[in-house]
């Protein structure tokens, strides 16, 4: 069981000067503070006068007391740089406190740098859909964000209207129908695709193909045509195909960068985290498992020997873990008989992703995620590995991940790449045919 963690010690002189934290019961303060954190609090200069605020709902974002650097950033997991969780939300608490100086007092900016502010604009495509809808709520809250253009070919209107209601700083805007989605993507910094049908009980990500990816191959030729320089993240199912299909129209059209280009696999990492720390009763602050390959049945492979902290697991609980994360899509499907798929889950993932990308993009230098995207690491053009984000997108991938696999591990590996080929294939066979234009 986890120990009480201390109140946190804030300076009488801060004050909340804009808004209150949509899901803590107290205001969140719009100015900066120090970039230590210690068993005590956060600290500040010796003179400062404090004040304890030690609502349960704050405590319960922290930990056992110990001594927090916030100063790396590598999505929302626990990292050796960050001994913070990482929970999506005590991110957004965190993020704004961290943003500004605190002129009366002096203070600087910590390691992190340059204060941030509310910059980037989301395009997020398929925003009514089960996804779309929790994802456009976690991007709202983003202080990364000033603009949200949320499109579908549903109409949008009550869920701008909703999300309007929410006092945080980004603007949303609704586009509805295929004249209005160029508009939704100009001038955006990253576009993020849920688009599509999603899985029921008894389909399998190949079924789904014949349907979305007409969807994402109209999708993305908008995308190419009015914001080319946009991060795009991927998330329609079968993302294997989808990525390929992107990569080919966006080549057709002429601005293809595989730097910018992503598949969102980020769910099988969070999928691996959880479970390995039930499995082991680790705290999640502690854990990191790398996954790679693909993003659906036996192309994920989670490396579990490369898991942080190191475990020892026995061959059983290996391949129940593997199993169990390659087949947690459908677990999900089964649990909710016929009326959804990972829509709350994936959302998360989604915005542990998006908010990595938007890290990278606004100059942090320690963004690292697993993604799928074009990739020579391996003889297979597309693959799922760790990468390092920067500000043009990849900046290098974690080749190192890949040495010294165990015999499970490598023959898993082998055993992904036929059926992880024939999906890319197919995207890419599907990107380069005549297809009839599919309304999106």
């Amino acid at each position: 069981p986890r120990s009480r963690p201390p109140a946190l010690l804030l300076p009488n002189c801060v004050q909340p000067t804009c808004s209150f934290h949509p899901l803590l019961p107290f205001p969140m303060a719009s100015t900066a503070l120090t970039s230590h954190v210690t068993s005590s609090g956060l600290s500040f200069p010796a003179s400062s006068p404090r004040t304890s605020v030690s609502t349960p709902a704050f405590q319960s974002c922290f930990h056992a007391p110990s001594i927090y650097h916030i100063k790396g950033f590598d999505g929302l997991k626990a990292s050796s740089k960050l001994a913070l969780e990482r929970c999506y939300f005590q991110r957004q608490f965190l993020a704004p406190l961290r943003a500004a100086r605190v002129s009366k007092m002096g203070w600087k900016n910590g390691p992190s740098g340059q204060a941030r502010a509310s910059a980037f604009k989301v395009a997020l495509l398929g925003a009514a859909g089960g996804i779309g809808q929790p994802l456009s709520l976690l991007i709202k809250m983003s202080p990364l964000v000033s603009h949200v253009s949320l499109y579908d070919i549903a109409n949008v209107n009550g869920l701008v209207a909703d999300l309007s209601h929410c006092n945080t700083p980004a603007q949303v805007v609704g586009f509805t129908g295929p004249a209005e989605l160029p508009n939704s993507l100009k001038g955006v910094d990253v576009v993020v695709i849920p688009a599509g049908v999603p899985r029921k009980p008894g389909m399998t990500r190949d079924d789904l193909f014949n349907i979305n990816a007409g969807i994402v191959k109209t999708l993305i030729e908008a995308v190419a045509d009015n914001c080319p320089g946009a991060f795009i993240h991927i998330i329609s199912n079968p993302v294997n195909s989808m990525v390929p299909i992107a990569a080919e129209v966006l080549k057709q059209k002429g601005v293809y960068d595989r730097t910018k280009l992503f598949g969102v696999s980020t769910l099988d990492v969070v999928r691996a985290n959880t479970f390995v720390a039930q499995k082991k009763n680790l705290r999640l602050i502690d854990v990191d498992v790398p996954v790679i390959g693909g993003h659906a049945g036996i192309t994920i492979l989670p490396l579990l020997s490369k898991a942080k902290p190191r475990c020892e697991f026995t061959q059983e609980e290996i391949e129940e873990l593997t199993v169990r994360i390659q087949n947690a899509g459908t677990e999900v499907v089964e649990a909710k008989a016929g009326t959804g798929s990972a829509t709350l889950s994936m959302a998360y993932a989604a915005a542990r992703f998006l908010e990595s990308s938007l890290r990278a993009l606004d100059g942090d230098t320690d963004v690292f995620e697993c993604t799928y995207i074009q990739s020579d690491l391996t003889e297979l053009p597309f693959f799922a590995s760790r990468v390092k984000l920067g500000k043009q997108g990849v900046e290098a991938v974690i080749e190192a991940e890949l040495q010294g696999l165990t015999e499970y591990e490598q023959a898993a590996l082998e055993a992904l790449k036929p059926e992880l080929k024939a999906s890319i294939d197919k995207g890419v066979a599907f990107a380069n045919k005549q297809a009839v234009p599919v309304t999106v």
